[in-house]
């Protein structure tokens, strides 16, 4: 019997849950598909509503713009990747041990989970990568952050800036070390796809081992 997951996000995210209702799920679905394919600068709630065969005011019941849509897709892909370190280092004691399976998880959370059939986790990823500073980087971003919508990437960072903190004490840097790692896992994946001299890694058959080993060694002469 599968068992389906459920990301539980800042209410101010969403004018109404969407995850309690079909037409909701199918929101957050095929809202993933076209702005992946058509970027967020060209989605709107009118290509949507014709994509799921609704219309543009049932959608505005969820959410008021696309923005507050983008926000609560990149929350929801933060709370996806703190959910698979919470779920992967539940019995690991060692620090060592935990900080690279939090950079694992940071680099396989894009793998697609049938735990969650309205969301595509690698399409996700693709738009986090492409169109998550977005969501963050706006006029509005300190009037959004009083009210805790940034919540789940804060949470995030403290979760690894402690285990940073556990193998290493004395290092001054612990969230802006969390937030790196998490940000260049993203980025270093982008750079090898679209702008390869920006990088020194390689990316075939998405396969991002590369990238996994390029944070390790990171992490590790400066923790050492």
């Amino acid at each position: 019997m599968s068992v389906e997951i459920r990301i539980t996000l800042n209410e101010g995210l969403y004018l109404k849950e969407p995850q309690d209702s079909k037409l909701g799920r199918n929101i957050i679905k095929y809202s993933i598909i076209l702005i992946d394919n058509f970027g967020f600068e060209y989605f709107t709630f009118k290509k949507l509503a014709k994509e799921i065969n609704s219309t543009e005011a049932s959608i505005y019941r969820y959410f008021e713009n696309k923005h507050m849509l983008l926000l609560f897709l990149v929350n929801w892909y933060w709370e996806w990747v703190s959910y698979l370190i919470s779920i992967n280092t539940m019995n690991v004691k060692n620090p060592k041990d935990k900080l690279k399976i939090i950079i694992h998880s940071f680099v396989s959370a894009p793998k697609d989970n049938p735990g969650v059939s309205y969301v595509n986790e690698s399409k996700l990823h693709n738009i986090v990568i492409s169109e998550g500073v977005k969501a963050y980087h706006t006029k509005e971003v300190d009037e959004e952050n009083s009210k805790g919508l940034f919540g789940s990437y804060k949470s995030l960072a403290n979760t690894v800036s402690k285990v940073i903190t556990e193998v290493n004490p004395k290092f001054k840097y612990p969230f802006a070390l969390a937030t790196n790692l998490f940000e260049m896992s993203n980025n270093h994946i982008y750079f090898a796809k679209h702008l390869p001299r920006l990088t020194d890694i390689s990316i075939k058959d998405d396969n991002f081992d590369e990238v996994e080993n390029m944070l390790e060694y990171f992490t590790k002469k400066l923790l050492d």
